[in-house]
């Protein structure tokens, strides 16, 4: 049975990048003092530039000057103690003349040839086939990025990665979340219950509503893209009706949550790197934001398992190669009826 490989685009994707924006200025205006100490919290990923500088020759080109394919990764260190796993990978492409945009993701149970990656003690991983978000954990972010380009041939320009931990403190700093949870929530071996119905949450149990995946719903990553899609339309909209971007003071804290919690390549280490790209990706026109999940199909061969829909998803890589629109049966443009967040 086919998984639905399309989420459509809507304005509050637009409307998320300008506050990211919006966000960002503010730091940028916020004073000496203030600046210097958010730009310090940004850690600059060194091991996996160097990992990927190793591998220059094993990776694809870039093939349109001017566009940018960002990696976006979400990482959870503490939960599972000895390891960090990603179970949140994106691909933000910007093309070229941003007039166009895409936000791609890949499902973490999809199943994909892992190539043999260097390891952070020098030696190398073998290459395996096995689920994508096991690669992060083989050989973190370089792993995860050299698994992407294998996959699809898309050259990665840059790759973000950003702490699950940080996430709790962005909320709390924000003084919480009114959501409204469709059924009972509860991680297997966790605390926190969420109950039914519109409640406000704090930043362990927002946590709990944007990763929980056992025992809710399908248990798909698609029906978890969809909550968290959810969730930051209800974010952005009570930052908004609060007044938090016009009050440096009041956003300051959840500003240092963010760039506490964020590991970048050394392109995009700092807040006006960040602002750049920013306001690069606020420049895409309402109506060209496509947010599409690489196409899938439950593996037969792997219980809970998928494997990509070869046509389809060979036609989005090649679009996202060649700088193009994505092809017609992936891309649902924005209503502009619609004023949904």
């Amino acid at each position: 049975m086919a998984l639905r490989d399309l989420v459509p685009s809507r304005p509050w994707v637009r409307r998320a990048l300008l506050g990211v924006c919006l966000l960002l200025t503010v730091a940028l205006g916020a004073g000496a003092w203030a600046y210097a100490r958010l730009d310090g919290s940004i850690r600059t990923d060194e091991a996996t530039d160097r990992a990927l500088d190793a591998d220059h020759g094993r990776r694809p080109a870039a093939l349109e000057p001017g566009a940018r394919n960002i990696l976006i990764m979400g990482s959870d260190i503490e939960a599972t103690k000895d390891s960090q796993r990603s179970d949140t990978t994106m691909l933000l492409h910007l093309s070229a003349d941003r007039k166009r945009a895409a936000l791609v993701s890949v499902p973490r149970d999809l199943m994909v040839d892992i190539p043999a990656c260097r390891l952070p003690d020098g030696e190398r991983s073998e290459p395996e086939y096995a689920q994508f978000n096991w690669a992060f954990e083989r050989g973190g972010a370089a792993c995860a990025i050299r698994t992407f380009e294998d996959l699809t041939d898309v050259r990665v320009d840059h790759h973000l990665v950003l702490d699950f931990t940080g996430f709790e403190n962005v909320v709390d700093a924000l003084g919480g979340v009114d959501v409204k949870v469709h059924e009972r929530m509860r991680v297997p071996g966790g605390k926190v219950v969420l109950h039914k119905g519109e409640q406000h949450l704090d930043g362990k149990e927002a946590l709990v509503f944007v990763r929980g995946r056992t025992g809710v719903g399908d248990g798909s990553d698609l029906q978890r893209i969809e909550r968290q899609k959810e969730f930051v339309r209800d974010l952005l909209k009570q930052v908004r009706e609060a007044g938090l971007l016009d009050h440096t003071t009041r956003l300051y804290p959840a500003l240092h949550a963010v760039t506490s919690s964020l590991t970048a390549d050394k392109g995009l280490d700092s807040l006006s790197e960040l602002y750049g790209l920013a306001e690069g990706a606020g420049q895409v026109p309402e109506g060209r934001m496509a947010i599409v999940t690489i196409p899938s199909v439950e593996h037969p061969d792997y219980w809970g398992r998928y494997m990509p829909v070869e046509d389809q998803a060979k036609a989005l890589f090649e679009a996202l190669r060649k700088d193009d629109p994505l092809p017609a049966h992936l891309y649902n443009a924005y209503d502009p009826d619609n004023d949904e967040l």
